[in-house]
């Protein structure tokens, strides 16, 4: 009998990279670079070398201390390339390394599907809703009201 992650999920082998010990990293890596600030800081290198002052600017609702963890995080993964000039007063600059400029199409057509279908998962959402109430509950698990 086959092992769970050798069971196809559908004809694509593309698929079965989320499932099993590879689909561990797979998610893990997801994860990261779906949090609430790591695609946009990387949409918003993507126009470019800048400092951190002028990321910060560009992004007045993220706080510098959560900048300056995420950037860790994304120089860390690699898909931020940070540089430090010996000067005074000190200059960084961060750009996209060529694996965000690779990811960042992808990125793009997500959000875009996310975009397009945002209006149906909002009607089955507000749908499950209805359906799921404290009442609606109690009366499919045949309680009284």
């Amino acid at each position: 009998m086959p092992v769970d992650s050798e069971v196809p999920v559908s004809d694509g082998d593309e698929v079965c990279l989320i499932r099993g010990d590879q689909g561990r990293a797979v998610r893990a890596l997801l994860d990261r670079i779906a949090d609430k600030w790591a695609l946009l800081i990387i949409a918003t290198l993507h126009g470019g070398r800048l400092r951190f002052t002028e990321l910060q600017q560009r992004l007045p609702e993220i706080s510098q201390r959560m900048l300056t963890l995420t950037l860790r995080k994304l120089e860390r993964d690699g898909l931020v390339v940070r540089t430090a000039h010996a000067e005074v007063p000190p200059r960084v600059e961060y750009e996209p390394s060529p694996l965000a400029s690779d990811l960042l199409p992808h990125a793009v057509a997500l959000a875009g599907w996310a975009a397009e279908h945002n209006p149906e998962i909002d009607a089955h959402r507000e749908s499950y809703d209805a359906r799921e109430t404290p009442q609606a509950r109690s009366v499919s698990l045949g309680e009284q009201p």
